[in-house]
């Protein structure tokens, strides 16, 4: 069994803002704590930390037991091109080290087929066997069964893009669960998956022996699986011993407690500071009161020196301006539309005004039929084509974008929506990203390039929202102002999503079936299974 441990940790950014400082908790052996937080507080620089990936500007770190990680986005762009890369992936070290010695050896036979070549070769696949290698993949094989429906061997060289961001998620997580490593360190291991998946890692994490500690915003997973909930918030750490029922309220007796231990101190030190003030006067005139002054000067200076008690954190104010625009009465027209080999063909129609949850299984093809709509290549079958003066707007759910992966927030804004720095940056204040605009958005969390995402569709003004799982990512706070602001938006919201919470806001329902069928229903529908079609 092992734990982790993390004393003291202190991290500042590049820019000069302290993003961690005396941070300090611990995960016992078995125990499934959840880290949670405002977006861009440090959980994700934590986890680096704790993984080893990123070290730490002070304190230390022990983990023991073995740790397996999962980051926060799966297999994406580049990462993990094959099936077996992402498995490769999250193996341990060992594994990891022979398989890229594998790699090695195989492109240099590739490139020159002699004698040493081929003995290079021989002698790192005796290395993968001794690291255990052969054995990881029979352990494989039942990773791709799981999650994908397909033995190892068919699906090994497959490519990950071809896999929909649940799918990569359960994969790794099948790994990470039924691998040696004892402790897992698991970055929104949630986001992407579809409600049974969800239930099935609430099931795994509440059985597993293994310690665990997750990075989440899902209230309901959290609920049924953290036994220990550790926040970050305004630079610091604290810890609730309790589980998530009871965490709520928990964070209002603790800030009551800090607002009232800093009305106390500000007391104190205007009282100390009176008091030297009379005594300063006193002995003006007073040679005997010399040394009660210096008594009250030196009381105050260690007073001072001893600091006020921790401020109590601010809450977050995310405000939201999707408008939109008037459009045509249909909004979505989709005639016989088939996306090839997801899907049975079906027909609906979006009328403006309408909020459309899209819901079912992982790999039905929801996601894919956003990007159609959004005029991505997709192979399909069929007619669809969107309404007057409708202009579609597409948040990507992993949020692959190459076109802002080097740029900051500051820059996108000034530049394509031709905004004066201090406008761009009051837009950024408005989505709390103040702090980041110098960030290159491939450095930014994974809330805070959500955020940014749909900041960019409320200043397109895009009268068609294609929202892929737009919550995944959010904190609570962001989620709720999401809401808010699809409540007052002027135009067609067509939104995949697996939040239970978040779903309950709209009033179509379509889903995608497990037999391939697309119906709509009354109310949300979770208990889909996955969709197992020829590839």
């Amino acid at each position: 069994m092992g734990h982790i441990e993390a004393a003291h940790l202190s991290y500042t950014l590049p820019d000069g803002r302290l993003l961690l400082d005396d941070v300090s908790f611990r995960v016992g052996e078995g125990m499934t704590a959840a880290l949670i937080g405002p977006n861009g507080a440090g959980k994700t620089t934590l986890l680096r930390m704790i993984a080893g990936d990123l070290p730490p500007q002070s304190g230390t770190v022990s983990v023991s037991g073995g740790l397996g990680v999962m980051r926060q986005f799966v297999g994406g762009i580049g990462d993990e091109p094959s099936v077996r890369d992402l498995l490769v992936s999250v193996s341990p070290p060992r594994v990891r080290s022979a398989a890229a010695r594998v790699d090695a050896a195989e492109l240099a036979m590739m490139e020159r087929d002699d004698e040493p070549a081929q003995l290079r070769y021989a002698t790192a696949l005796t290395e993968w066997g001794d690291a255990g290698g052969y054995q990881a993949e029979v352990a494989w094989d039942a990773c791709t069964v799981a999650a994908l429906g397909i033995p190892y061997e068919r699906c090994r060289w497959r490519d990950t893009n071809t896999l929909s961001g649940g799918e990569r998620k359960r994969l790794a997580l099948e790994a990470l669960l039924r691998g040696p490593a004892e402790v897992l360190l698991l970055d929104e291991p949630d986001n992407y998956l579809d409600v049974p998946g969800k239930k099935w890692l609430e099931q795994q994490l509440a059985t597993t022996p293994k310690t665990i500690l997750l990075v989440s915003h899902d209230r309901e997973l959290l609920a049924n699986c953290a036994q220990r909930i550790i926040t970050v918030e305004d630079s610091g750490a604290w810890t609730h011993g309790g589980g998530f029922a009871s965490y709520a309220q928990a964070r209002i007796d603790r800030i009551a407690r800090l607002d009232e231990l800093r009305r106390r101190w500000d007391e104190d030190h205007a009282k100390l500071k009176e008091l030297v003030r009379m005594y300063r006067q006193k002995a003006a005139y007073n040679s005997d009161m010399a040394s009660r002054l210096q008594a009250a000067v030196t009381r105050l200076r260690k007073f001072e020196e001893a600091g006020p008690p921790e401020l109590a954190p601010r809450e977050q104010n995310i405000a939201m301006r999707l408008r939109g625009a008037r459009t045509g009465k249909r909004a979505v027209i989709c005639e016989g539309l088939e996306l090839t080999g997801l899907m049975n063909p079906f027909s609906v129609e979006v009328w403006f005004g309408e909020r459309v949850a899209v819901l079912g299984s992982n790999g039905s093809g929801k996601s894919a039929l956003l990007r159609l709509l959004a005029g991505e290549p997709v192979a399909h079958c069929g007619q669809w084509r969107l309404g007057a003066r409708i202009s579609a707007g597409l948040f990507a759910q992993t949020h692959d974008r190459p076109d802002l992966a080097e740029r900051t927030p500051a820059e996108v804004l000034m530049t394509e929506h031709a905004r004066l720095r201090n406008e761009a940056m009051a837009a950024l204040a408005r989505y709390e990203l103040q702090y980041c605009a110098s960030q290159p958005f491939g450095t930014l969390s994974g809330g805070q390039q959500a955020r940014l995402q749909i900041l960019l569709l409320e200043l397109a003004g895009s009268t068609l929202l294609l929202l892929d799982e737009p919550t995944d990512n959010l904190d609570l706070a962001s989620a709720e102002a999401l809401q808010t602001g699809l409540e007052s938006y002027e135009g067609v919201v067509l939104a995949v999503t697996h939040d239970r919470w978040f779903a309950r806001s709209f009033d179509r329902f379509l889903v995608f079936g497990s037999d391939g069928d697309v119906y709509e229903a009354a109310e949300p529908v979770w208990d889909e299974t996955r969709t197992v079609r020829p590839r």
